[in-house]
This record gives structure tokens, C-alpha cells and sequence, in this order.
């Protein structure tokens, strides 16, 4: 059985068919998984603070987030290492997508990668702050929706408006421009604390 909106464009991962439908995900699955799972994350947090410090923690984690969005993309999903198996899981888990970046089925990750890495930093967040760290881990992953959600957007929709102009022309950038720069894609600040920022286009 072939892949659901099967796109010419599609870099083939593994040649076997279901590890194959393991890499991609459609927006109305993705949409579907995180509105049942981040309530049961608010669910599983539910009494360990008071309102006042459970709004605290997820801002708190939206801004975790950010900065291992960043430290994630710049530091792993570009990593350069001489390593054949190394240069392998970084085309797996990223490279192919900007072989083909506008893969509708490929602009979200897939829950197989996305819930393995969210339970780690669960167990992380828990043994560090106890349950309080739920609430920590919920804005943390609210953080991460989001930040799919935007990178899907920049890929499949216009974005018109100042801040959705905004925000995808400085992901293009970093598709068309310098893979080297623009690695913020939900907080494109980080990139100018950071001097990552393209400041210009090549020509």
C-alpha cells in the first residue's frame, strides 16, 4: 500500500513500506494526537501547584523550548561529522527534508521520533522538580506544537501579515539562503542573541 497524497517530490527513507510510513504525518493526525495528549499531560500535573506557579512553569517551559528548538536544530540537525552512520541518522531525522522541503506529509515530526523524545524529557523534568516538573514538561511541549505548527505554515501556507511574513521569510532563508544561519524557527530572536542571523541575502 503506497504512502496517503503521495508526492513526486518525496525522498524515499527505507525501503520497507511500514518503516517508511513511520516518517511521515498528516496535519489532521498530528492535530488529533497533541489535542488528546497535552490535556492528559495537564491531567497528569493536575494538583501538584497552585494556578499562580502552574502558569509560571509553563512559561517557564515555553521558554525551555525555545532554546532547545534552537540548540536542536543548529547543533544536531546540522551536524557535520565524517561518520557514515552519523551522516545517515542526520539525513533521516533532517537532511531529506531540505532535499524536499515542501513535503506536506514531512513538514510535522512524526509521533514514532516526537513521543520517545517528549517521554525523555518528561523523565528528566520529574527527576529534577518532581511532579511540579508536569507542568514544566507541559509548557515545554506546548512549545514544541507550536513551533511544528509554525514550521508547517511556513512551508504550506502564504503567512501573510507582519509577523507571519516575518517569520517564514526568516526560515527560507535558512532553506534557499544559508543552511548555516536562521536556525529559530518559533522564536527567531535566539538567532540574533546568538549571531546566527542572515543578514542579508546571497546572491
Amino acid at each position: 500500500m503506497s504512502l496517503p497524497n503521495a508526492s513526486p517530490q518525496r525522498v524515499r527513507l527505507f525501503a520497507n513500506e511500514r518503516l517508511e510510513r513511520l516518517t511521515v504525518i498528516s496535519p489532521r493526525t498530528f492535530v488529533l494526537a497533541w489535542a488528546v495528549l497535552l490535556p492528559l499531560i495537564a491531567w497528569a500535573g493536575w494538583g501538584a501547584v497552585d494556578v499562580a506557579e502552574g502558569a509560571a512553569l509553563i512559561a517557564a517551559g515555553l521558554l525551555v523550548w525555545t532554546l532547545f528548538e534552537y540548540a536542536l536544530h543548529r547543533f544536531i540537525f546540522h551536524l557535520d561529522v565524517d561518520v557514515r552512520l552519523v551522516k545517515w541518522f542526520v539525513y533521516l531525522i533532517h537532511g531529506n527534508h531540505h532535499d524536499s522541503p515542501n513535503d506536506p506529509l514531512r513538514s510535522l515530526m512524526p509521533l514514532p521520533a516526537s513521543l520517545p523524545i517528549a517521554a525523555s524529557v518528561w523523565a528528566v523534568f520529574a527527576l529534577l522538580f518532581e511532579h511540579p516538573g508536569t507542568w514544566l514538561f507541559l509548557g515545554f511541549m506546548i512549545g514544541y506544537v507550536i513551533y511544528d505548527f509554525v514550521h508547517f505554515a511556513c512551508h504550506q501556507w502564504p503567512m501573510r501579515g507582519k509577523l507571519g511574513a516575518a517569520v517564514k521569510r526568516h526560515h527560507m532563508r535558512h532553506h534557499y539562503t544559508d543552511t548555516g544561519g536562521n536556525y529559530a524557527i518559533s522564536a527567531i530572536f535566539w538567532d540574533a542573541v546568538f549571531a546566527s542571523k542572515i543578514r542579508s541575502l546571497k546572491r
